[in-house]
Parts: structure tokens; C-alpha cells; sequence
């Protein structure tokens, strides 16, 4: 239990743009959620329950990005109400699919689509949830893995540092048996530059790893870059390839800008 409380933490979980698949993530996670359900008071989840109590909260868990001046304004409040703040999926941590915008006009996309755009209000760009307030913890994926997100709130709980893995998708692809797809077939794969957590599942089907989990802990991309272009890449491939879940994660983006440069 965290430290200097005398009862259950209280949990809350808060969606902002997204399509609530790491929040499904958290409900698949059942049998899991078993062995910590006793420890904490699940005080705020709208996709799950009808009580709603107010804060504060010891733990808040956010999915999405920040992509309307609305959300910009309650991802604030929901700061000041969250003692530890945990940001969960790509749209949380490094903005989403929806951050392709930020290369773009946000305002063209809406006169193309919506029949009356003056009607849509929103922010030029689609930003993680750190790039707004302090964050204590980020859990990567599209969706996160539910395991990861289980030891999370256990390790909150116990008042411990979560194990998290953050090695390659490669370490994995080497525990699976996984041949390597860039030395045997000359395949553009992203497993060495990004974090573990999908077990490889793109890998193990014969495609290569598109990011979905994030950039890795000191993540080379300027090393893959020259690997894509060594197997004949062009740089207008090279840059979508580091422009898809996690586009707007710093590495990835300055791998994909570099890319788009040449």
C-alpha cells in the first residue's frame, strides 16, 4: 500500500482522445486484476462503472492525447486531484496516430470532412499528456499490455519502482525463436529501436515490428536509418515508418524529420 496511507489507494481512470483500447485493456485484465482488487478502491472509471466519486485520488491512470482546448484545460484538474499520475498508451505518452496532424493543417483536415467546420473546435496539434503537466509514469503500447498495466498498479500500491522491461522487441524476438527479419529477408522492422511488451507478435507472423510500443531506452534511430537505407530504402519510406503510433515520441520524430530532409 502506498506509503502513509491508512486506507485502500483510490484509483481513477481518465480518457482523453483516444479509442479506449488501453482502457479495455485494463478491463481483459480480470483473472489479473484478482490478486491487487482487496488493495485498492476503484473510485473513477466511466467505462466501467456507474459510481463516480470525486477526488482526490492516490492513483490516475489517462488514456489519450490532448487534442481540444478543453482537454488541455482538464488534464489540469485532473493533476491537481491525482497524487500519482500514470499516462497509459501511445496517445497518452507520445501523442497517438492522431499527432500525424501535427505535420499538417488540422484545419484543412476539417473543412474536408466536416459538413459545418466552424462547428469543431480544436487544438493545431495532438500532444501527449506530459507535455502538459507533470507526469510520474508513462506505460507505452497500442494497446498496452495488460500485464505491464496490472504490475503497474501493484507496484503504485506497494510503493515499489514497476518492472517494466526496457530493452528491444529483438530480446524478445531472440526469447521466441524468432528469425530476424532484416538479416534473413532485408525487411524494414523497427524491433531494435522500440520498447519491449508485445511479446513480437508482428515478428512471429513474418512482418516487421511497427513501433507500437514506443521508442526503446536509448533508442538508436540514426543507426536504423542507415540499416533501411543500406537495404535500399527510400527516404520518403523511412520517414513513415517512424510516423505511425508513436509519430510524435521525441526519437521517432527526429528520425522521421531527418528522413523527410534528404
Amino acid at each position: 500500500m502506498i506509503r502513509g496511507l491508512p486506507r485502500k489507494p483510490r484509483i481513477a481512470v481518465f480518457k482523453f482522445a483516444s479509442c479506449d483500447g488501453c482502457q479495455l485493456s485494463l478491463l481483459d485484465a480480470e483473472d489479473e486484476l484478482l490478486a491487487v482488487a482487496d488493495a485498492v478502491e476503484l473510485a473513477y472509471f466511466p467505462e466501467a462503472s456507474r459510481r463516480m466519486l470525486k477526488g482526490p485520488y492516490d492513483i490516475g491512470l489517462v488514456e489519450g492525447s490532448i487534442t481540444t482546448h478543453h482537454d488541455a484545460e482538464r488534464i489540469q484538474q485532473v493533476r491537481r486531484q491525482c497524487r500519482t499520475l500514470v499516462t497509459i498508451g501511445a496517445c497518452a505518452t507520445a501523442g497517438g496516430i492522431q499527432a500525424l496532424r501535427n505535420w499538417k493543417d488540422a484545419n484543412e483536415f476539417v473543412r474536408h470532412v466536416y459538413a459545418r467546420p466552424d462547428f469543431v473546435q480544436t487544438l493545431k496539434m495532438s500532444t501527449p499528456i506530459a507535455e502538459h503537466v507533470p507526469v510520474d509514469f508513462e506505460l507505452r503500447g497500442c494497446p498496452v499490455n495488460k500485464n505491464q498495466l496490472v504490475e503497474l498498479v501493484a507496484a503504485v500500491v506497494a510503493g515499489r519502482k514497476p518492472n517494466i522491461p526496457s530493452h528491444s522487441v529483438c530480446l524478445e524476438c531472440k526469447r521466441e525463436g524468432v528469425t530476424c527479419l532484416m538479416v534473413a529477408q532485408g525487411a524494414a522492422c523497427l524491433g531494435p529501436v522500440t520498447q519491449a511488451g508485445c511479446g513480437a507478435i508482428c515478428p512471429r507472423f513474418g512482418r516487421g515490428c511497427y513501433g507500437c510500443f514506443g521508442p526503446m531506452e536509448a533508442a538508436n534511430t540514426a543507426s536504423l536509418t542507415e540499416i533501411f537505407r543500406g537495404l535500399g530504402r527510400p527516404d520518403s519510406a523511412i520517414a513513415r515508418d517512424f510516423r505511425s503510433f508513436n509519430a510524435w515520441a521525441w526519437q521517432f520524430r527526429q528520425a522521421s524529420e531527418e528522413a523527410e530532409r534528404r
